[in-house]
This record gives structure tokens, C-alpha cells and sequence, in this order.
């Protein structure tokens, strides 16, 4: 750990500091729509274009990277975040905020691709889940930081907008002093979204709504505390909860995903995230319900994104789990860009409630399946499964390629070992290896 530390140190403040950027534009943004007047449809339209953005920055950043090279892609699109950031105090519009927050979640995503692919190169096979653990510990330290930034200054005025567009500037300065262009990226061979679903069907619907969660929380969770009526410090540690929660409970879910079924605890996870999700609409207005709910879905929620992405690998071949990893990040993103629009209209039918029933709705779906698909076919002994490796939904391909390169590299050691302790079962797999058809894990 204190290797990459000392590798990488720049790289991960500059991060993290991105992150506190991003952070507290979401929570001002919710903020300032309600200061100007924007309707709830309005700031759900809003904050749905950052996903938009964001899936399209997702898939276009590698190509741009291959043509100009990652340091000019990173401080091209640095500096169009700072200067969108400042153009939405002067923009207060919700056509002009949709668009902004396209353009901005595109460019967040063009950054997180390259900074994510210099943190990989920087890896080597001994230290990469390392790496991947301290980014996602960055992640999460930055959004929680950008909530207490928020109450530094009115956010009807300049100075919210302005600190952020700072620190995304400040953010680059490490980075681009201390790191030298990666290799161009490697084409990975995609795997259809049909055989992603006959190979994990809970895979991909159970990461296609988990990204409708995600968003809501991380676009929506301002907006329902301004209509709830919440002071600017309650919404502040409100907002910060979700991700203490997944901070907090995101490597003890880790730990228990290696040792148990893996789809009871996505089962688990589900149920008690919908539950706490109820505490809120049962006892409205009590305060210390709605920071213990919100502790506890993001505690359950956030580990469920990679708790999915170990579930899907499961099933898949090796030379597969690559492949895999693009279908699940866009069916990720759709499930993120349709999230505020669905959490939108709950809260414009059933009030501040809206946004925790939605959430239970959507977990109580993802039990639902997980408990169908518990009756299909049996899981995978523990022995069989591959190691669970954090990852974030606000993360870009290259963060999960990262986490792909771990289930891989751990099936190659338990492959290497079985072989060292039988080798007449190393024999064996070398005749299976020699003929390529194999048995298929469907229904």
C-alpha cells in the first residue's frame, strides 16, 4: 500500500480533488435550481444529461486519446470543465444547465479514462488491486469532502461555482507534472448484450438498475432535500451519508462476497437497502431516520455495482470477462440517464417521499430477480467463484478493466495451483484446453 503511495501520490490527489470538484457541483446544482425556480422535471432533465454525457465520454475518450495523446485529451477537457462550471451561475436556464451538464459529464469522463489509464499503467500485477482500493478510497473521501465545502458560501451566489472550476485546475497540476503518457489503447473484443444476458441474466438487469439507483442518489438526493425543506448543513450530511455508508461497508461486503453464495448476499444487500429505504416514508420528517437510511443504502448500494461485476464473472470464461465489462457499463449508463428521470417524477407525485419509494421500488425489483434467478440454476461454490475486486459506478471502463484484469489474474493462480497440487488434473485441462468446445453455462 505505501508503495503506491509513494508512486502515485500525485495522481490520486489530483483525483481526489477532481472528485470534491464534481461532488459539490452535484449537491450546488440541486441547490441553485430551487433558488431559481426550476420545477422538479426541470432539474431531473438536468441532472440526467450528466449521464448522458458521461456514457458518451465513456466510449469516445479512448478514440480521442489514440489520435492526440492523453496529456493533450486531459487538459483539453480539464479546461472545458472549469469553464462550464463558471458558466452556470451566468447560464440559469434549465436548456442551458442540460447542455452544460452533458458537455461536463462527458469531459469528466474523457478525465477519469486517462487519469484512471495512467493509474493502471503505473500498476504492476502485485500491486494493481492495491491501486484500484486507494482510488476508490480517493473516490469516496472527495465526494464526502465536497459536502462540507458546500456550506462555505451562499449557493445563490458565485463563490460555489467559482471554488470548484479552482480545484479541477488545481487537480491537473499534479497529475501532469509527475506522469508520462500511456501506451495507446488496446481494442477489447465486445461481447453483445444477448449473450452477456444468457451467460449472467442477473448480471446485466441487476447492473442496468443499480445504475438507475446510483443516479438518483448522486443527481437527485439535493433536489428531494430541498423540497423536503432541509437547511443547506442537514442536506450537506445527508448527501455525505450515502457515501460514509459506502465507504464504511464497502470492503466488509467485499469480504463476506468471497466466503458465501454470492447471489444471497446480492439478495441480502437488495432487501435491506429497500427496507431502510422505507424508514423515511414511515417516519417523515424525522431527521435521524433519514441520515440512517441514507447510511444504509449507500452502504448496501454502492458495493453492489462490483458485487454484480464478480457475480457476471462467474459465469464467464476468462478470455470472456474483458468482453463483458463494456455490455455492463452501458447498460449501467442507461439505467443512470433514465434514474433522475424516473426519481423526477416520483417526487412530483408523492412529494419528498417520491425519492425513497422510488429507491425501494427498484431495489425491491433487483430482490425480486435475484430471487427468481436464485430458482434457475444453482450458483457457483465459493471454491469456483472469482475474487471480488472494488469498483465504482462513477468510475470509467479503464477502472473496470482494472478490476477485470484481477478476476483474471486470480483464476490464473488458481489454475496454477490446482495444476502444482494434481498434476493428472493439469493434464486433463491441457486435452480440455486443446478442444474448444465446451460445455456452456446457460439455464
Amino acid at each position: 500500500m505505501f508503495v503506491v503511495l509513494k508512486t502515485s501520490w500525485p495522481l490520486l490527489l489530483g483525483i481526489m480533488l477532481l472528485m470534491v470538484g464534481n461532488g459539490i457541483q452535484g449537491t450546488l446544482l440541486g441547490l441553485r435550481g430551487a433558488l431559481e425556480g426550476f420545477t422538479t422535471f426541470e432539474m431531473s432533465v438536468v441532472m440526467s444529461a450528466y449521464f448522458v454525457g458521461f456514457l458518451g465520454g465513456s466510449r469516445a475518450a479512448p478514440e480521442l486519446i489514440r489520435r492526440v495523446g492523453h496529456v493533450r485529451v486531459f487538459a483539453a477537457l480539464g479546461s472545458l470543465i472549469s469553464a462550464v462550471l463558471v458558466l452556470y451561475p451566468v447560464a440559469t436556464d434549465p436548456i442551458s444547465w442540460t447542455v452544460l451538464r452533458v458537455v461536463i459529464g462527458f469531459c469528466f469522463s474523457g478525465v477519469y479514462v486517462t487519469a484512471e489509464s495512467w493509474l493502471n499503467n503505473a500498476a504492476t500485477n502485485e500491486t494493481r488491486g492495491q491501486s484500484l482500493s486507494l482510488y476508490i478510497l480517493v473516490q469516496m473521501i472527495g465526494i464526502i469532502a465536497a459536502q462540507g465545502l458546500v456550506l462555505l458560501a451562499d449557493p445563490g451566489g458565485f463563490i460555489l461555482f467559482i471554488l470548484p472550476s479552482v480545484l479541477v485546475s488545481i487537480a491537473f497540476a499534479p497529475i501532469l507534472l509527475s506522469i508520462n503518457p500511456t501506451p495507446a489503447f488496446e481494442t477489447t473484443k465486445r461481447m453483445t448484450l444477448v449473450q452477456l444476458f444468457h451467460k449472467s441474466p442477473l448480471g446485466l438487469v441487476g447492473v442496468a438498475l443499480i445504475g438507475a439507483v446510483f443516479s438518483a442518489q448522486f443527481g437527485m438526493a439535493a433536489v428531494f432535500g430541498t423540497q423536503a425543506g432541509l437547511s443547506v448543513p442537514q442536506l450537506s450530511l445527508f448527501i455525505s451519508m450515502f457515501y460514509v455508508g459506502g465507504l464504511v461497508l464497502q470492503y466488509p461486503i467485499g469480504w463476506l462476497s468471497d466466503r458465501m453464495d454470492r447471489r444471497r448476499l446480492i439478495n441480502f444487500t437488495a432487501g435491506l437497502a429497500a427496507l431502510a429505504a422505507l424508514g423515511p416514508v414511515v417516519l417523515p420528517g424525522l431527521y435521524p431516520a433519514l441520515l440512517v437510511s441514507a447510511f444504509l443504502v449507500g452502504g448496501m448500494t454502492n458495493p453492489l455495482y462490483a458485487l454484480l461485476l464478480a457475480h457476471t464473472n462467474d459465469f464467464l470464461e476468462v478470455e470472456e470477462m474483458a468482453a463483458a465489462s463494456s455490455g455492463l457499463m452501458f447498460v449501467n449508463g442507461f439505467g443512470a440517464i433514465a434514474g433522475p428521470i424516473v426519481t423526477g417524477w416520483a417526487l412530483g407525485v408523492f412529494g419528498p417521499s417520491g425519492f425513497f419509494l422510488y429507491l425501494c421500488m427498484i431495489l425491491v425489483v433487483l430482490l425480486a430477480y435475484g430471487m427468481y434467478r436464485s430458482t434457475r440454476r444453482p450458483s457457483p461454490t465459493v471454491d469456483e467463484t472469482v475474487t471480488y475486486a472494488p469498483v465504482l459506478q462513477s468510475s470509467s471502463p479503464v477502472a473496470v478493466d482494472m478490476a477485470q484484469e484481477l478476476y483474471v489474474e486470480a483464476v490464473e493462480e488458481a489454475a496454477e495451483e490446482a495444476a502444482d497440487d494434481d498434476p493428472d488434473r493439469a493434464d486433463s485441462e491441457d486435452e480440455d484446453a486443446a478442444n474448444p468446445q465446451r460445455t456452456a453455462q446457460h439455464e
